[in-house]
């Protein structure tokens, strides 16, 4: 009977092992044929899709007009609302960049109000788009620039947004408005 026994825990023991390998076998992912002279890539560590952010610390200024009305922020809700880029209640028209790479757009963002390439609806909801009764326009630098919303805001930038009627007065003075970041708090 011994021998019965030897025999039977041998074969279990052997189809033991013939499952096991089976299992890790059939487990492994089927290897692409190669051209000859040639070897399997190894795999690459991706990168990360963002860049890390850097930090900064810089200024720049704007203004916003709606028909020759110069808008204010002095309320709090407009105050220090991102840690990468933001107005403060001294100076409501200086913009302070905390983080690389933000631009117009992501600064009125995070603003309670809402700024596209033709429309503004201010924090008291009102609105003003580009028709009939007028025109939302956008300036870096004294230049007008279409795709403000999309530069990014660079060292002593001064950007004005303005709705002008067909009757309304002077651009230049709205630009002479904006306040020098350099000289601000």
């Amino acid at each position: 009977m011994s021998k019965v026994k030897v025999i039977v825990t041998l074969l279990i023991t052997g189809l033991g092992f013939a499952l096991i390998l089976f299992y890790l076998n059939s487990s492994r992912k089927p290897e692409e044929p190669q051209a000859e002279g040639t070897y399997p890539e190894k795999e690459i560590a991706k990168e990360p899709t963002q860049q890390p952010t850097q930090s900064a610390d810089y200024k720049a200024s704007f203004a916003i007009y709606t028909n020759n009305t110069f808008r204010i922020f002095t309320a709090s809700m407009y105050h220090n609302l991102s840690p990468d880029v933001y107005i403060k209640k001294d100076n409501p028209n200086i913009v302070h960049v905390k983080e690389a790479g933000i631009t117009w757009g992501d600064f009125f963002d995070t603003l309670p109000l809402k700024l596209t390439k033709d429309c503004l609806t201010t924090g008291t909801g009102q609105t003003f788009c580009t028709g009939a009764s007028g025109a939302l326009e956008f300036y870096l630098n004294g230049i007008k620039n279409e795709e403000l919303l999309n530069q990014e805001i660079k060292t002593n930038d001064k950007a004005l947004i303005t709705f002008r009627g067909s009757g309304d007065a002077d651009l230049q003075k709205q630009l002479q408005s904006i306040p020098d970041p350099e000289t601000a708090l």
